[in-house]
């Protein structure tokens, strides 16, 4: 009988505590602020639907373990929280969901802190089901999306798209002991689209800092997306101790999972998957007592810093903020396939002479079908121990500790697995041995990479859902292109491009823009010179540290620049434009309308513009322009050794002068079985080509295995030792309605087709601006075809 009314007094109780439990809507921050200081445990707030704008959210109290203080959308995804707003969460037991904060432009550091000031933290908190997209801060403002702060906080199913300003997108802080060994979970979340910022401070997740790289963490992050998080070469930085990285997915970000400071990681069972995206990559390693075991590398197309596995070297009595030398950290089971080469010394300089020490290297898979090298050793390598890695390559390399193999695949869903076939791939059990592979499934037996032989699953990083449980639609924001006026002076155009908004116009003044450094345009920008006047961009003349080019286009980035004069006068400059570095095989675009590039001499392979090998322009154009005193003009032959690699898939040329040109005015050149075979394409119209290669076997326009090619309305004329200007080949090369003077005969072949072609002298009034004379057969009236020349 006691028994039964203990129970039944236990049931009033409990009944009891729910009933004052309360569920509360509120419509306008006033009312919330009401109610969020009265929130007993149990209670739910309820932010009703629509647009919250302009508010600081605190979401505090003191709720209970099973028992918290919930804020939530009334519908998840509908409570919209943009403008200047902010969301502090702090004390114990406060969960926060379903709010989207959209499109905002804040004045705070934070979009979500996990504290209220430097004295009040969160603890056992939570932020879950939300969504932060395109949140921008004020100009100058290095914001955070999330900072974490406190101890054993949750951030999970989260979507994080778009961040665009200086400041990491989430921030674990470790500043003070109240934050020390926080076993904080970052998990389930999506992190999307983050551009390159061009510089540091464009991680998505830093756990940590320099300063504090030394105290234990013990964060978990698992089972998270980063796609086309482009921020910086860190995806995640690692600054600080034991901490556990597991079962996240990484697809077509450029950038690497980065131990950079603090001592004891485990990276486990994470995918990683390049995309045909260029720069992206796996771990990069620093300092000791890592592991990183069972992941998988696939289509990686960085080197150097992003290779799929990265050791870095070491300085020695490094600061907290240089680079500890590796040491103890164990390397095994993973899987690389057709990626760029794994590193060993990499950073290898004058400073960083550390090589590895006592770390195991065992056990991993590399497959590669496609040529290059696998595997480098910049430094020493006596300090790493190599046991057991099979490597399968179409470009063998004999290097110890590594063996080749012929691995015997199977496929789960387009993902390659090792078959029971690989007999060669078994190894002996011994007391490093990994007890489970990549699907957490037991080792009966021992292998290299991270599968077992004949798996019959995928990893969980491929089956994951990460995210919110609603799903956003985020679309980025149509922003009104900022315009700056630039003032001429030195450097003062490259720091205006640094500052400026993607998409922005800048207004240059006549007058000269010196450059120290050269530019390396990272956002899609336009930059406009005074069409009435005289905007000059060189270099400066004797800098102790010369330049090579002006301006670099980034992979991805659109430039636009018109009204000025690039010029190579008084300097070293090679070039004045350049394509992205070799092997960055990200679309980009130029477009130049009414420049002068002009004294661009130096002869040591340079040229006005130049693609680097491995590159790739979607448009490359060129419009009422003049190359003048160059040594050559456009050079894009420098993938002539790989078959249908070409650098731009259109070149257009339009009413634009080459006068004086050294050597070719346009080299575009593809290796090619057939020109036949679709690839590149050449479209030029109402151009004049004088005194270009004069020599006898030079080319003024080479066009070599491109498959499309039009010239038409165009002279070239005064290349008088030249045997050929022109030779065109296939049927989709045609050259017409052009006049050549002095200059040889064009040539072609293979169904390529010349006509209306003129030999005659072009009769010039002005030989400086080509205006022909009343006589000129350039003009319709006198040749019956059609007016040949620049458009007048």
């Amino acid at each position: 009988m006691k028994k039964i009314i203990f129970t039944f007094i236990a049931i009033l109780v409990l009944g009891a505590f729910k009933f004052f439990a309360q569920e509360t809507i509120v419509s306008n921050i006033t009312e919330y602020n009401n109610t969020i200081k009265l929130a007993k445990p149990g209670d739910v707030i309820v932010l009703k639907n629509g647009v919250w704008e302009d508010v600081k959210l605190n979401a505090h109290g003191q709720g209970e373990k099973g028992n918290p203080i919930l804020v939530k959308a009334e519908t998840a995804g509908e409570v919209i929280i943009t403008g200047n707003s902010t969301l502090n969460i702090y004390g114990d037991y406060i969960i926060v969901s379903g709010l989207w904060f959209k499109d905002g432009n804040t004045e705070y550091k934070s979009v979500v802190q996990f504290k209220k000031d430097s004295k009040t933290f969160a603890n056992n908190c939570r932020l879950t089901n939300c969504t932060i997209s395109y949140y921008k801060s004020k100009e100058n403002l290095k914001d955070h999306w999330v900072d974490l702060w406190g101890k054993n906080n949750r951030v999970d199913h989260n979507n994080f798209t778009g961040k665009t300003s200086e400041g990491t997108t989430l921030v674990v802080w470790l500043k003070g002991e109240e934050h020390v060994e926080n076993n904080h979970r970052i998990d389930n979340n999506f992190f999307g689209t983050r551009p390159d910022l061009g510089k540091n401070g464009g991680e998505t997740i830093r756990i940590g800092t320099s300063t504090n790289s030394k105290k234990s963490s013990k964060t978990l992050v698992e089972r998270n997306i980063f796609a086309n998080c482009d921020g910086e070469i860190e995806i995640i930085s690692n600054k600080s101790c034991d901490n556990v990285y597991r079962d996240n997915l990484f697809v077509g970000s450029q950038g690497t999972l980065t131990l950079r400071h603090g001592d004891h990681a485990l990276v486990e069972r994470n995918v990683f998957l390049g995309n045909g995206v260029s720069k992206t990559g796996g771990v990069r390693i620093i300092n000791s007592n890592h592991i990183i075991r069972n992941n998988l590398f696939v289509g990686l197309l960085g080197d150097g810093f992003r290779g799929p596995i990265v050791i870095m070297n070491g300085v020695p009595n490094s600061p907290l903020n240089r680079y500890e030398q590796v040491k103890n950290v164990d390397i095994q089971n993973n899987t690389i396939i057709n990626s760029g080469p794994i590193s060993f010394g990499e950073g290898k300089d004058d400073e960083k002479t550390l090589a590895a020490v006592h770390t195991n290297f065992s056990n991993n898979l590399i497959f590669n079908d496609k040529p290059g090298k696998n595997i480098l050793f910049l430094d020493d390598v006596s300090g790493i121990s190599f046991n057991n890695n099979y490597i399968d390559a179409l470009t063998p390399q004999v290097i110890n500790g590594f063996k080749a193999t012929k691995i015997d695949w199977k496929e789960i869903g387009s993902f390659p697995i090792p078959t029971a076939n690989n007999k060669d791939l078994l190894v002996t059990k011994n007391n490093t041995s990994l007890q489970k592979d990549i699907n957490n499934s037991i080792r009966e037996t021992f292998n290299a990479g991270a599968f077992n032989l004949d798996a019959n699953t995928l990893p969980k990083a491929l089956k994951l859902r990460a995210g919110p449980g609603w799903t956003p639609n985020i679309v980025a924001p149509i922003v009104k292109a900022e315009e700056i006026t630039v003032e001429p002076g030195l450097e003062t155009l490259r720091k205006a491009i640094d500052k400026a908004s993607p998409g922005a116009v800048l207004n240059l003044k006549t007058g000269a823009y010196i450059l120290e450094k050269k530019i390396k345009v990272v956002k899609n920008i336009t930059i406009i010179g005074d069409k009435g006047g005289a905007s000059i961009i060189m270099a400066k003349k004797d800098i102790e540290k010369p330049i090579d080019y002006l301006f670099r286009v980034n992979e991805g980035v659109t430039l636009h620049i018109s009204n000025a004069i690039l010029d190579g006068v008084n300097s070293d400059l090679k070039y004045a434009i350049v394509s992205p570095d070799k092997q960055e095989a990200g679309i980009y675009n130029l477009f130049v309308d009414n420049i002068t590039f002009q004294n661009f001499t130096n002869k040591d392979g340079g040229s006005v513009f130049k693609a680097y090998n491995g590159t790739k322009a979607d448009t490359l154009s060129f419009v009422n322009s003049r190359f003048e005193n160059n040594y050559r003009g456009l050079n894009l032959s420098y993938d002539k050794d790989i078959m249908e690699q070409y650098n731009a898939n259109t070149i257009i040329i339009d009413n634009t002068i080459f006068k004086n040109i050294e050597e070719a005015a346009i080299n575009y050149y593809r290796k090619t079985l057939s020109p036949e075979i679709p690839g590149g394409n050449l479209i030029i119209t109402n151009s004049v080509f004088s005194n270009v290669y004069n020599e006898e076997k030079g080319k003024v326009i080479r066009t070599d295995g491109i498959g499309s090619v039009s010239i038409t309305n165009s002279v070239i004329e005064d290349s008088f030792k030249v045997t050929t200007p022109v030779s065109l080949k296939g049927s989709n090369n045609s050259i017409s309605n052009c006049l050549i003077h002095n200059s040889g005969f064009v040539k072609t072949s293979g169904k390529a087709k010349k006509e209306n072609l003129l030999y005659k002298n072009p009769k010039w009034e002005d030989k400086v601006l080509f205006i022909p004379s009343d006589k000129s057969p350039l003009l319709k009236v006198n040749n019956d075809i059609g007016n040949i020349g620049l458009k007048q």
